[in-house]
């Protein structure tokens, strides 16, 4: 039987090696397969609510409130097709269209380590990059997801 702890040690959580896959809600087939030189936002936040007990001024009781969830921010990017582009634009003429994202963290042996799934994405913002000659630029200079949940998804053992 393997040893989770050994396993860590092997292959650690890194945040170098990633990918990101984006699909339509109603629709399994893959909207975009992109590369992307950095992510930021896979980030929840639950409000704590403070209660305090009448004569009792040593403790206080700490409820769990609603999640929040922040913006995932993806840069510098590469994708071989316009699906991202027509995904905006599909938004614009119908408001309710949504997509699930996955970030998928990779080990260095390019196995999966773990997934975070993001569902119900809204395309926030999305970017070119600065036009120019000289410069050897990607294609995609920032694409912002808005997303209703966050959850991690572990491999299969």
């Amino acid at each position: 039987m393997a040893n989770p702890a050994r396993e860590t040690v092997s292959y650690p959580f890194t945040a170098f090696n990633f990918s990101v896959e984006i699909s339509k809600v109603d629709d399994a087939a893959l909207l975009c397969s992109a590369a992307f030189a950095e992510c930021d936002g896979l980030e929840m936040t639950m409000d704590v609510k403070t209660i305090r007990e009448g004569g009792n001024n040593g403790r206080q009781v700490r409820l769990a409130g609603p999640l929040s969830f922040a913006q995932l921010t993806l840069k510098r990017g590469m994708t071989a097709n316009f699906e991202l582009w027509d995904w905006l634009d599909a938004m614009v003429a119908d408001p309710s269209i949504r997509a699930n994202a996955e970030v998928v963290l990779l080990a260095p042996d390019g196995s999966e380590r773990a997934r975070f799934l993001l569902s119900r994405c809204v395309p926030v913002k999305l970017k070119a990059p600065v036009l120019n000659a000289k410069d050897g630029m990607v294609a995609i200079e920032e694409l912002q997801l808005a997303y209703e949940s966050l959850s991690l998804k572990k491999p299969a053992a």
